[in-house]
């Protein structure tokens, strides 16, 4: 990440709440809260890691802020140089401009690529959209993208079925590639990939972000790969960031309760640096109904009445001389340990 910090994305108070509708009339009853108040930087040029359990709301954070799924509140601030945009206030042609900025690579490339078309056909319409008209252009730029993914230009002309997992992941990346992004959101981009062709995935990430001088909000449940992708690190839980961090910082001196548990659960192959494993008691809480005080305290080892009664604010504290946030009413006590 480069050391002046420019900010290229700003999220205030973000909530994405989804209605349930009960009886005859469809009367909103209650909501899930998958996005319950954010506030988050990105920085120009660093991968940010967001990991935490499945239903924390990672995916419904990411695609709010590609105007995928609509907030029900907040602010999204995007900067691309030239002025600060509010994207939950764009009218759907300002959000078009926008968009070819904002791009996202999906969890599944088996779903994420229509089996009808060949990869010329699914990457040709953005270029359309943005202006390329000449086919045989189309065709050069679809050729280079596929080259700068570890591919041949002749397989522009096969269908997805013709394509393992990991190809056509690289299919993903290259459309998401396809329009000059600055930002690219990677929705557990490897998960669904088998362990060696993520790492050759992911290194494949690595230099395109550096070549083209990318950033990433790279989403997953994975803390290893986070590790090694990844410059800053948010974890999330039930819709709260719970804990913001440099990555050295954040696996060296971890402050809240609830990523000790994560980091233990990494498999590790030296069993000399093997930590003792912490078990989570119980379920994650409802979204439609969190628990009252710190969202983790029902299954917290260090749980205290404080916790049950009152919220934990994201506070900042400083590890190594950086900044590192925690929501814990006791992380304070950490550190000092």
């Amino acid at each position: 990440m480069p050391e002046a910090k420019e900010i290229i994305l700003k999220l205030r108070g973000l909530e994405v709440h989804f209605p349930i509708r009960k009886g005859v009339f469809k009367r909103v009853a209650a909501h899930v809260k998958a996005v319950d108040g954010i506030d988050l930087d990105v920085y120009r040029g660093e991968t940010l890691g967001l990991v935490g359990e499945s239903g924390c709301g990672k995916t419904t954070l990411g695609k709010s802020i590609l105007q995928l799924v609509k907030a029900t509140s907040g602010e999204i601030f995007y900067d691309d140089r030239t002025k600060e945009r509010d994207l939950n206030k764009l009218d759907h042609k300002e959000m078009m401009e926008v968009r070819k900025k904002l791009q996202i690579v999906f969890q599944d490339p088996h779903s994420s690529l229509n089996p009808a078309f060949t990869v010329f056909q699914a990457l040709e319409d953005p270029l359309k959209i943005y202006g390329i008209k000449s086919k045989q252009e189309r065709r050069k730029i679809i050729g280079d993208l596929l080259v700068s993914v570890n591919m041949r230009r002749e397989q522009m002309d096969l269908y997805p079925h013709e394509f393992s997992g990991g190809q056509r992941q690289r299919i993903g990346i290259a459309r998401a590639l396809s329009i000059e992004p600055d930002l690219i959101v990677c929705d557990e981009a490897v998960s669904a990939l088998d362990v060696s062709i993520q790492a050759q995935v992911l290194k494949l990430l690595k230099d395109i972000k550096v070549k083209r001088n990318l950033t990433y909000l790279f989403i997953t449940h994975d803390l290893s790969v986070v590790e090694y992708i990844s410059d800053r690190v948010a974890v999330m839980y039930l819709g709260k960031i719970v804990e913001l961090a440099d990555v050295e910082d954040l696996y060296a001196q971890t402050m809240h309760p609830y990523t000790k548990a994560l980091l233990s659960a990494i498999p590790v192959a030296d069993l000399d640096k093997k930590s003792k494993r912490i078990i989570l008691q119980g379920d994650v809480p409802s979204p439609v109904n969190p628990p009252s005080g710190c969202p983790f305290h029902p299954r917290c080892s260090q749980c205290q009445e404080i916790c049950k009664t009152d919220i934990p604010p994201l506070t900042r504290y400083e590890t190594n001389g950086n900044e590192h946030y925690s929501a814990c009413h006791f992380a304070e006590q950490q550190l000092e340990k």
